[in-house]
């Protein structure tokens, strides 16, 4: 059988539900489709958590398809509720305008440009929201929808059920997330909308209003929420967030993230995160490989894809020199500290404070008292221990370890 995106889809597993999954897959077969994904312009940076979305768009070139890639400056200015338990903060036009041109550089790393039938179209919904005129939209638009059929979605429906407020402004952003559907197809011949499951509700709206106002067929087709094996929120940490923006994440930490990967997950965030064939991932599955081989494979792979092949080999070679000869590796975050701190020795916890190992005095000092601090691999004795120049090596560089995988290189300028 001839292998085709859906098929594909499948088996990496990012499929969760289809409006018309044997519809869809005959019109994809048989043609070249423009399909949309929606990003939320909230920050300057996605994170590792819209990453399955940005490989579904980058399997859709590999299969001929044409992404268009929606950065909501329109729909930003509202908020989607979906997965939120109170409103989002607020932000102006001119910072989600520097938002999207932020993310948008980040799609290009991922997505090729180059082939005119192929290469992402990026639009910002903001063009058109911007002049829609109430009575009208309300008359054209909003008769469509029904309070009854609103009030269902998950979106709307948990916040209702925790007693948690729900603005009429939010409550307004499915219809609009239909709404750019709609304009998709009319602009851009625009079939398919890809989300996460927590947007099948909205996603259904838009398959919906294009099958009322066109008269036309429509899909929608949804990812599964990813979570680790520990019930964790894929891309975040204790840290934060892991970002794809190098300004926001070294590649060191974005590469050391994928190898401390939970053992249960490598198969799977193999299948989902990397380029590498089906096939190949099944069989080194089976072939009793060394775990940290393959945690070590996905890291290069993942980092290779964002951040280059220079900057990946480099954070591998940090991490065999931090981890394995127990050296400063020249990948890892650095910390520059001034000369006239250490004249009279500065405090080990005003020194951890300084770096991003930890965000609270209270916190250094378990460090300290659970011997999970080291300065140059030896473990800190006492929260009254003072650093000075003499803890530096000849290159002006200390590092400071918390546990055996948070290091960070203190430097003095």
């Amino acid at each position: 059988m001839q292998q085709t995106f859906l098929n594909e889809f499948k088996k990496r597993g990012y499929f969760n539900q289809c409006t018309d999954e044997s519809g869809l897959d005959d019109l994809m077969s048989k043609s070249k489709v423009k399909a949309y994904i929606g990003f939320d312009c909230t920050a300057p940076s996605l994170h590792v958590g819209s990453l399955m979305q940005i490989m579904s768009l980058r399997l859709l070139q590999k299969y001929g398809h044409q992404p268009i890639v929606l950065l909501g400056g329109g729909t930003t200015l509202i908020g989607d509720p979906s997965g939120k338990d109170e409103t989002r903060k607020m932000l102006d036009k001119k910072e989600i305008e520097k938002n999207i041109k932020s993310i948008e550089s980040i799609f290009k790393i991922f997505l090729r440009t180059k082939n005119s039938k192929t290469k992402p179209i990026f639009v910002n919904n903001y063009s058109w929201l911007n002049k829609l005129n109430y009575i009208n939209f309300l008359r054209e638009i909003g008769r469509h929808f029904t309070i009854n059929k609103m009030l269902t979605f998950d979106s709307v429906k948990l916040r209702l059920e925790r007693e948690q407020s729900l603005s009429y402004m939010e409550f307004n952003y499915m219809m609009l997330q239909a709404y750019d559907f709609y304009e998709l197809n009319n602009r851009h011949n625009c079939f398919l909308q890809i989300g996460g499951s927590d947007q099948w509700g909205n996603i259904v709206n838009g398959t919906d209003l294009i099958k009322r106002k066109n008269h036309k067929q429509g899909y929608g087709l949804t990812t599964p929420l990813i979570t680790t094996s520990n019930g964790a929120k894929m891309g975040k940490t204790e840290k934060g967030a892991i970002w794809l923006n190098k300004k926001m994440l070294t590649p060191y930490d974005y590469w050391q993230f994928w190898r401390n990967t939970n053992d249960k997950d490598v198969v799977k965030f193999l299948n989902l995160f990397t380029d590498l064939d089906t096939n190949e991932i099944i069989k080194l599955q089976y072939a009793n490989h060394d775990i940290n081989k393959m945690k070590i494979l996905l890291a290069n792979e993942a980092t290779a894809m964002l951040h280059g092949q220079k900057e990946t080999k480099e954070s591998e070679l940090t991490a065999n020199k931090t981890f394995k000869e127990k050296s400063i590796g020249a990948s890892l975050p650095i910390v520059k500290v001034k000369k006239n701190l250490l004249v009279n020795g500065i405090n080990i916890i005003e020194l951890v404070m300084l770096t991003t190992l930890s965000n609270s005095k209270s916190e250094v000092r378990r460090m300290i008292q659970n011997n999970g601090l080291k300065i140059n691999n030896i473990v800190v004795g006492s929260e009254t221990d003072l650093i000075n120049q003499e803890n530096f090596d000849k290159d002006n560089n200390m590092k400071v370890s918390h546990g055996k995988k948070q290091h960070v290189i203190v430097k003095i300028i």
